[in-house]
């Protein structure tokens, strides 16, 4: 099975809630996508918006030939 990437790990754990990976590659990558700094104990109340933000990166992660 082939590894995950650092910004594919911080994708799939925005996008569910698991974390994979470095928690600060995704705290990077959760305060780039809605643009502002987050502080650690604010994740469980931005949990949705969080979500919404990676949708279309964590859909565009589908391999060739899963449809």
């Amino acid at each position: 099975m082939k590894k995950l990437d650092k910004e594919q790990a911080a994708v799939i754990s925005a996008y569910t809630g698991y974390l994979l990976g470095d928690f600060s590659e995704m705290h990077g990558y959760a305060e780039k996508k809605l643009g502002r700094p987050i502080w650690t104990h604010q994740f469980p109340s931005i949990r949705e918006e969080l979500r919404e933000a990676a949708k279309e990166d964590f859909i565009s992660m589908n391999p060739e030939g899963c449809e």
